[in-house]
């Protein structure tokens, strides 16, 4: 059958002051907002199957709340839960929507205003009703584009990092009016900092304006963040202002855009094949330091961070090594939540970890939860002839980074404050690969298990 599509929005903005999260230690009550921050979601059917793929302009949500989700999302549409992809932008000036172990103590972040958080719930569900409503006959091509510019590796300028951003492009069948976007790009929203206090999407907000401009008034722009455990714009911004989002947000639209622009007539087809699986994994713990060294560790980056900053180091190495102190103080919590259980207490209300994964076309959007390395995308794209584009924060946030070995060793903000280990980052890049070989075989029978008991019901 014909593809059909639909895109909408809603806005989640809080209707009142509301206290923004982000970074430690820094009460931000909102004065105001400067850009609306939405839930935008896309639909697409062929018929026999349907997905749904939702962005939240927060920071991040934890498992049961990003379930609760998908499953009301599943049953308004009569859809498989696995069929319902939700990602966070992950901007830092957005209200708190969840918790952070590592940040327990910290009397400036208070835990989530619960009517928010139902009212996120509510708003990202009606985004995917309206978009299923607005469906149309429509045609899908994916393409890539290279940006430059935006950001990098945030520990290391000269580090790994992936410029590539994934583009799926949907429009009116038989050439007509783009009808919306799904944007993939790993890279922190972080320009605007602690002294920000205006709810906002950071730079992502200016990217989806530059491509509105561009095509059409009425585009939706539905943009997930990639891996971006150790990218941001900290190497590449000019100051922590709006102008710089504005900046680097429009460069990374016109980059997207470009691509866009110079896709062929013949690369959008009509008659797609939509898949999704969603399977469970176990992911191992790091070995968390003693209270002890814990405490020894937050000393030394403490002082580290005091002689860089008398020595009056260069900007960007002072944020890093700042952070690391964040990272270590952040470790001296959990070493004392873990002597207490309180770790495996949360997590066991977590379970089961999901890893997705939706073929779109001849593409796989793979969702991916928590903040991830961006090496282990770069191997997954590698490893699956570059069929895949990885989306993080989907299904939940997982307390923390999943970092590399090499990171592991060296410590630094991610390390320290990690609660998984650095094998979780393997065991999702096999899962994933297992997942995609899956969508891309002869379809399953119907009623076919798909590795993860059905949470919905």
């Amino acid at each position: 059958m014909t593809l059909r599509a639909g895109a909408a929005v809603a806005d989640i903005s809080p209707a009142h002051p509301m206290p923004l999260f982000g970074y430690p230690h820094v009460e931000r009550l909102s004065t105001g907002i400067h850009d609306p921050i939405l839930s935008s979601a896309l639909y697409l059917s062929n018929g026999p199957e349907a997905l749904v793929l939702i962005a939240l302009d927060v920071l991040l949500i934890d498992p049961p709340t990003a379930r609760s989700i998908r499953c009301a999302v599943a049953r308004q549409l009569s859809l498989r839960e696995e069929c319902v992809l939700i990602s966070c932008t992950h901007t830092h000036s957005a209200p708190v929507t969840g918790g952070l172990l590592a940040w327990r103590w910290d009397a400036a972040v208070p835990p989530p205003d619960l009517d928010y958080l139902h009212r996120v719930k509510e708003r990202a569900v009606e985004s995917a009703i309206q978009a299923a409503k607005k469906a149309e006959p429509a045609e899908l091509a994916w393409t890539r584009a290279q940006v430059i510019g935006v950001g990098g590796n945030r520990l290391d300028p000269s580090g790994v990092t992936d410029p590539e951003a994934g583009i799926l492009a949907v429009r009116a069948v038989g050439g007509g009016p783009l009808l919306a976007l799904a944007a993939i790009y790993g890279m922190h929203p972080t320009v605007l900092h602690e002294d920000s206090t205006l709810v906002s999407s950071d730079f992502p907000h200016y990217t989806r304006e530059e491509l509105k401009e561009r095509f059409n008034a009425g585009l939706t722009v539905v943009y997930h963040n990639g891996a971006c455990g150790n990218q941001s714009p900290r190497f590449f911004t000019r100051g922590q202002t709006f102008a710089e989002a504005e900046r680097l947000g429009r460069a990374l639209g016109g980059a997207i855009g470009g691509a866009v622009e110079k896709l062929a007539k013949e690369s959008f087809r009509a008659h797609v094949p939509l898949r999704a699986l969603l399977r469970a994994v176990e992911l191992p713990r790091r070995q968390l330091p003693s209270v002890r060294a814990a405490e020894q560790q937050f000393q030394q980056c403490r002082s580290d961070y005091q002689r860089l900053k008398v020595a009056r180091g260069e900007s960007a190495a002072l944020r890093t090594a700042e952070c690391a102190v964040f990272g270590a103080e952040g470790a001296r919590v959990l070493a004392r939540l873990e002597e207490a259980g309180e770790i495996e207490k949360t997590l066991a209300a977590w379970r089961p970890v999901t890893v997705q994964a939706l073929r779109i076309g001849e593409a796989c959007v793979t969702g991916w939860p928590g903040e991830v390395f961006t090496e282990y995308s770069l191997e997954l794209k590698h490893r699956s002839s570059g069929c895949a584009h990885v989306v993080t924060l989907v299904n939940g946030q997982l307390q923390g980074y999943i970092v590399t070995p090499e990171a592991c060793s060296r410590g630094g903000y991610e390390a320290l404050a990690a609660v998984f280990s650095p094998a979780a980052g393997a065991i999702l890049v096999e899962t994933t690969l297992d997942l995609i070989r899956a969508l891309v075989a002869t379809p399953p029978l119907k009623g076919e298990a798909n590795g993860v008991v059905d949470s919905c019901h």
